[in-house]
């Protein structure tokens, strides 16, 4: 079941998120990322990782994408990509799907080297804030 969204310029979105993994900090892995995404009010946020000494608290390109959608109005993402330091479609790791899921649900298309796909395949059975509130 995959998706399309004919009225989103993917190619557009992609580099938006190339020009934000041109500002990773990444020089202990050697791995930038950048990501880009839609929201539902038509504004278009970005984030790339930024790496410190400490290796295991660096942050994701997904956290500076949600950082920046909360610093900008708040909003749901509606539609995202990720690219590595080569500008190929990546996918987010199972911690930034959680993240993504939080602000974005499972109808939030993902570009992936597969397609366009619904996070709701990318993460199955998806715990979220809907289950809190129970």
């Amino acid at each position: 079941m995959t998706q399309s969204a004919p009225s989103v310029d993917w190619a557009a979105l992609r580099e938006a998120a190339r020009a934000a993994m041109s500002r990773a900090y990444a020089p202990y892995s050697g791995y930038p990322v950048g990501v880009a995404a839609l929201v539902d009010d038509g504004r278009t946020v970005t984030g790339c990782n930024v790496e410190n000494a400490s290796y295991g608290i660096g942050l994701c390109a997904e956290c500076g994408l949600v950082s920046q959608l909360q610093n900008s109005g708040g909003g749901r993402l509606t539609h995202f990509t990720c690219v590595d330091g080569k500008g190929d479609i990546l996918v987010p790791c199972g911690r930034c799907r959680q993240l993504l899921y939080e602000f974005g649900g499972p109808d939030l298309l993902l570009e992936t080297p597969a397609g366009i796909l619904p996070l709701e395949r990318m993460l199955p059975q998806a715990f979220g804030p809907e289950h809190l509130a129970k």
